[in-house]
């Protein structure tokens, strides 16, 4: 099923285009910030997605020369305040255990917020030039428990801190090195480089890629249970899909796997 793009300007839209669903930040003259009617058009895609289908793969990606400058400050003043954060950390949290893979193209600067966004992906490819800040302590407020989870969990506890409590900015290089991207493209390759991952985690077996992501997922958050691992880990050589893909291994051809 293919979904209209709406004009820019507006809530995240979504694409699903065979096995590969895009949501697209759509505010490109706003920086593509995040207001409460993207957190909750988003999460509702979100949601939708985990309830399975034919995508194997999302693809979060933004229009506009920006990634996304964060979380909108206007709302982070107002009287709902509490809500809509609360809602931006269920959002991240949303992404984190969707079951399928998820890719983030950071196209251009990101800030705040949205940092939390692409953590929660799997992928992160960013394009040479972007940059990245963290600016909670400059404002005043701390920050919420999944989110500096994340980030201690996939930089470690030092760059955790240099981020959040200078709110130093940091060019691609050091997004690289501090584990922040997977990866640096070029402008004109980035779109390819987002194609290409995607393309090949659609290829691969789709219960097995659910099943990975889980265990690996937990393993980091040190909520793992390694008997139940295994004993998923025992029970897929049995699977259809392990049949199928060592009999494609053999013949040497693509496997074709069936949805989860």
């Amino acid at each position: 099923m293919e979904q209209a793009r709406p004009m820019a300007g507006r809530c995240p839209s979504l694409e699903i285009g065979g096995a590969v669903a895009r949501i697209a930040l759509n505010r490109p003259d706003r920086h593509n910030r995040f207001e409460p009617a993207d957190i909750e058009a988003m999460s509702a895609m979100l949601e939708e997605l985990a309830k399975g289908g034919a995508a194997r793969v999302l693809v979060i990606t933004a229009r506009g020369p920006s990634f996304s400058s964060g979380f909108d400050l206007e709302t982070l003043s107002g009287p709902k305040a509490r809500q809509s954060t609360a809602a931006f950390a269920r959002l991240c949290d949303l992404i984190e255990t969707l079951p399928i893979p998820t890719v983030c193209g950071i196209n251009g600067n990101i800030y705040g917020g949205a940092t939390d966004i692409a953590l929660s992906c799997d992928f992160r490819i960013g394009v040479d030039g972007c940059r990245l800040q963290m600016s909670p302590a400059r404002l005043g407020i701390e920050y919420y428990y999944s989110g500096l989870r994340r980030y201690v969990e996939r930089l470690g506890l030092t760059e955790a801190k240099r981020l959040f409590l200078t709110g130093e900015q940091v060019d691609t290089a050091t997004m690289l090195r501090i584990g922040f991207l997977s990866e640096i493209a070029a402008p004109e390759q980035l779109e390819i480089r987002i194609t290409a991952i995607a393309d090949a985690l659609a290829q691969r077996s789709p219960k097995s890629v659910r099943g990975l992501k889980a265990s690996l997922n937990a393993i980091a958050r040190g909520s793992d249970d390694p008997a139940t691992i295994d004993a998923r880990f025992f029970e897929s050589l049995d699977s259809p899909d392990a049949k199928e893909g060592l009999d494609a291994w053999s013949e040497r051809r693509p496997a074709r796997f069936a949805d989860a």
